[in-house]
């Protein structure tokens, strides 16, 4: 079908909450996409680490397909034999006792936000509705109300208010503004390792073990949002691993369904999770048959294929390449592992456009940054493949 009648259909019948490159995706394999006039192009996005895995991994599918075929969906009103071979796995690689699965990070996320409430009135002893959360400015969360009312970004919550109270802001990075933000009836920092959508921005190194101080000195939980940082899109399975800490509570979610369907779930020890008894909190589709296999077979993969070592080595790779193309009007060049911004000191979305003419997908974010994401499983050459016509669009 012609590509503008397929987006002229969906700018008819669609929202205009997104402004997406014209281009129509009709079929992908691995780190490759394919428009509907059989143009391919390297994909430097991989749906914000939904795809960090690839494009119809073959043994995503099979396992999808497999639980397809006996059942898909039956509510959390019932036991599934899946659901819990999908839980232990996540435990086990994120070093949790507990995980409460739900659809999409937003809903991760407000599951944390329960959780981490239910925690201040019941063992800090807060009063009740007192609780406050600290978060960091520029966050991305999600889209909900209650998330994009703590929100630093004018653009997310203009004319969604009124917001919920309950949340103060500190400065991203710095360890002074979370000591001050932080109170007695503070009973959460909630705050991503590495923040995705402000332009894969890196606190200082130290900052996160900081943190981790901090909220120990002040019974404070830290519950880190690890929905696009998370299963080796940094280099290691959780960016957190990067200053060896553990956090009180983890958001995961995103490349957790293994670019087949969202699966998200908030992780953490029976002292926190055990807080939520039957009906305290639920979802009809969260953990459900095919969600678990899936999530399952995603975990096994990500470990067999060792995508988190591959995106160590080969993110250190690009950033190198990056830094040796001395582009004049690059502000800085940023990241952990296959996750790197380039801050230009002008608009990205032109340059996003002419990579596109030259067959290679990425996205700006924050008008000047350009995001370089690419699938974790991206080999060398292909990587050199886009290197060569990210070289040619930035240096002309």
């Amino acid at each position: 079908m012609n590509i503008t009648r397929i987006i002229d259909r969906e700018q008819r019948f669609g929202a205009n909450n997104y402004s997406p490159l014209p281009v129509a995706i009709s079929r992908a394999q691995g780190v490759w996409v394919e428009d509907c006039d059989g143009k391919r192009y390297l994909d430097m996005m991989s749906a914000y680490s939904a795809v960090s895995h690839g494009h119809a991994h073959p043994r995503i599918v099979a396992a999808a397909i497999a639980q397809l075929q006996k059942v898909s969906v039956v509510s959390r009103a019932f036991h599934s034999e899946t659901l819990g071979h999908f839980l232990e796995a996540l435990c086990e690689i994120a070093g949790f006792e507990a995980a409460l699965p739900m659809n999409s990070g937003a809903e991760a996320v407000e599951t944390a936000i329960k959780a981490a409430r239910r925690w201040g009135y019941r063992v800090k002893g807060i009063a009740r509705d007192k609780a406050r959360i600290v978060t960091a400015t520029d966050n991305f969360h999600g889209r909900t109300t209650t998330i994009v009312g703590f929100s630093t970004e004018p653009q997310y919550k203009d004319g969604f208010g009124p917001f919920s109270d309950g949340f103060d802001t500190a400065t991203f990075g710095d360890i002074d503004s979370f000591r001050a933000a932080i109170g007695p009836d503070t009973c959460a920092v909630l705050i991503e390792p590495i923040q995705g959508e402000a332009g894969i921005r890196v606190p200082p190194q130290g900052f996160l073990r900081q943190l981790r101080e901090l909220c120990d000195a002040t019974n404070t939980l830290l519950i880190l949002d690890e929905i696009q940082s998370g299963l080796g899109r940094t280099g290691k399975t959780f960016a957190f691993e990067h200053e060896g800490i553990r956090p009180d509570g983890l958001i995961v979610g995103k490349a957790l369904g293994g670019g087949i369907l969202p699966v998200s779930a908030f992780i953490a020890d029976h002292a926190l999770m055990d807080l939520f008894d039957a009906g305290s909190h639920g979802s009809t589709f969260g953990g459900n048959p095919l969600a678990a296999a899936v999530g399952l077979e995603a975990l096994r993969v990500l470990e067999d294929e060792q995508l988190a070592h591959n995106s160590a080595e080969l993110g250190a790779y690009l950033q190198q390449r990056l830094r040796e193309m001395a582009v004049p009007f690059v502000r800085d060049i940023r990241g952990r592992g296959l996750w790197v911004g380039i801050e230009l000191d002008r608009p990205a979305r032109p340059y996003c456009e002419a990579l596109m003419a030259l067959g290679v997908l990425a996205k700006e974010t924050h008008e000047t940054v350009l995001r370089i994401a690419p699938p974790l499983c991206i080999s060398r050459e292909e990587l050199d493949w886009g290197l060569e016509r990210i070289q040619q669009v930035l240096l002309g």
